[in-house]
């Protein structure tokens, strides 16, 4: 009775909803072995700051949790497994006129539904650089800048974010594009966003984790309901990539008021499914969840050298 109804009232399947990533991140670290739930940053209002010229004449950077590719920390490319030997703990800039090589290999993305071979999809600078081109915005800013992929609220509040502002300011930024990729990458670039805007930049954040970024409260959110690691568009889609970063930018310029969401409407396929897959426990074994717990384990050994070094 329920199926006829659903179609003959044209509703979407229930799966097919934005995953609820706060949730099965918290019943998959119970799963395996770790007992205390993570606190999500949780704001009722947002900072908001209007952008000060049109995007025609403005300077707009990019904040990204991907980490520059590091020949020495192991296999980075696409499909590898979690590599905590790849993290990084300190904000970083690098040139946006060289060369550039961003990895996604050491944070949680949707290994299975995507293989991260397309970095133009976690990274727009490529679409950046062709709407300041085509004189859409005034300029890409001389840097693009890490935010580090941190679960204290604390240092990304107190240390991170400060310092990624501190940057912006120099390279006399007017606005910033900020894209996460893992679920804490979305808290992460939340509060970096939030910093921000309190500061007098305006932002916009492109993302696939609603709940966590909604939950956290930024100005803009331009939500695209896509796998983790994909946040910029489809992968090797070109028109995708520039359609997405278009939406943001429209966003950035049109939003009146604080906590303004807009979905993207383009699919990653028509069915839906694969928002069944992402950390479901009704899909993961004992033996499987035993593996991934040893997993977890070895690469955050290796992680917490990098933190030491840091």
């Amino acid at each position: 009775m329920t199926s006829d109804i659903d179609a003959a009232m044209g509703f979407a399947p229930d799966y097919d909803a934005p995953i609820p990533y706060m949730a099965r991140t918290r019943e998959y670290y119970k799963a395996i072995g770790y007992t205390t739930p993570y606190r999500w940053a949780h704001y009722l209002a947002a900072p908001f700051t209007a952008l000060k010229k049109p995007l025609a004449t403005s300077r707009i950077a990019i904040i990204t949790t991907a980490a520059p590719y590091q020949p020495d920390k192991g296999d980075q490319g696409p499909g590898a497994t979690y590599n905590g030997s790849a993290k990084y703990y300190q904000v970083y800039a690098q040139d946006t006129s060289a060369p550039h090589d961003t990895r996604i290999s050491h944070i949680g993305y949707d290994r299975k539904h995507t293989t991260a071979t397309d970095e133009n999809a976690w990274f727009p600078l490529p679409a950046l650089k062709r709407a300041a081109a085509a004189g859409r915005i005034g300029q890409v800013a001389p840097h693009f800048f890490g935010a580090p992929t941190n679960r204290s609220h604390r240092v990304t509040v107190e240390t991170d974010a400060p310092d990624i502002l501190a940057r912006c300011l120099a390279d006399g930024v007017d606005a910033a594009v900020v894209v996460p990729n893992c679920p804490v990458c979305h808290q992460t670039s939340s509060l970096v966003a939030r910093h921000l805007e309190a500061n007098g930049i305006p932002t916009v954040l492109m993302g696939t984790a609603k709940d966590i970024v909604e939950h956290a409260a930024v100005p803009r959110f331009l939500f695209s309901d896509f796998p983790l690691g994909n946040a910029a568009g489809r992968p090797h889609n070109v028109a995708s990539q520039d359609a997405s970063l278009e939406l943001a930018l429209r966003l950035l310029e049109s939003a009146i008021a604080p906590q303004t969401t807009v979905q993207n409407p383009q699919r990653w396929n028509a069915d839906g499914l694969w928002k069944n897959d992402y950390l479901n426990l009704e899909q993961i074994g004992a033996e499987e969840l035993a593996r991934r717990r040893a997993e977890f384990d070895r690469e955050k050994e290796k992680a917490r050298a990098n933190r030491v070094a840091a």
